[in-house]
């Protein structure tokens, strides 16, 4: 139920950010409840015992949704410059190819790691930071380093997992290949 809510926060957050000269701290508090409920969301269900499959795709799924949105909005109102995005667009794109390959060979997508999980919450985390150096002339000097110091974690972690899950997939292909080398 919170992935759903999550996720109508995303067109919220690009109509405050991006239809508004002056909702930036709105649109600021969307995305920190983003991404907080993310981490809400998943300890909840552990806690009392509804972790679902349908949790387990939509998380993902709301994640990429609100990083990717988020992405494009910062890229456009010049928050984080299009070098960013496009690093982290490109390991969607590397993570977009590798499901194909594995819905190809039967499988469904791989088990988050928890490298994966981190890479996200320091993304989640960053965002806000990075939105409120730009909105606030007393935090941005501080909220624009913090701000930036967890997005490059986020992204090298980003990059780490997706690697991972690389492997993963190398793994379960190989593993699918007939033992004599014909097909």
């Amino acid at each position: 139920m919170i992935s759903f809510v999550r996720l109508l926060g995303v067109p919220l957050f690009l109509w405050l950010l991006l239809g508004f000269d002056d909702q930036q701290v709105a649109a600021l508090i969307v995305l920190a409840i983003g991404g907080t409920t993310d981490w809400v969301d998943g300890w909840v269900a552990r806690r009392l015992g509804q972790v679902s499959r349908l949790g387990e795709l939509l998380d993902p799924f709301v994640d990429r949704l609100y990083i990717v949105a988020t992405l494009v909005a910062f890229t456009l109102t010049a928050v984080v410059p299009w070098q960013f995005t496009a690093a982290l667009m490109a390991r969607e794109a590397v993570l977009g190819v590798c499901l194909l390959v594995l819905r190809g060979h039967g499988y469904g997508p791989p088990p988050v790691h928890y490298v994966g999980k981190t890479a996200t919450f320091m993304l989640l985390a960053s965002f806000p930071v990075l939105l409120l150096s730009t909105a606030s002339e007393t935090a941005g000097p501080f909220a624009h380093a913090f701000g930036w110091a967890c997005a490059i974690w986020g992204i090298v972690l980003y990059w780490i997992a997706a690697f991972f899950y690389i492997y993963q997939v190398s793994l379960l292909v190989r593993a699918t290949r007939p033992a004599n080398g014909t097909a």
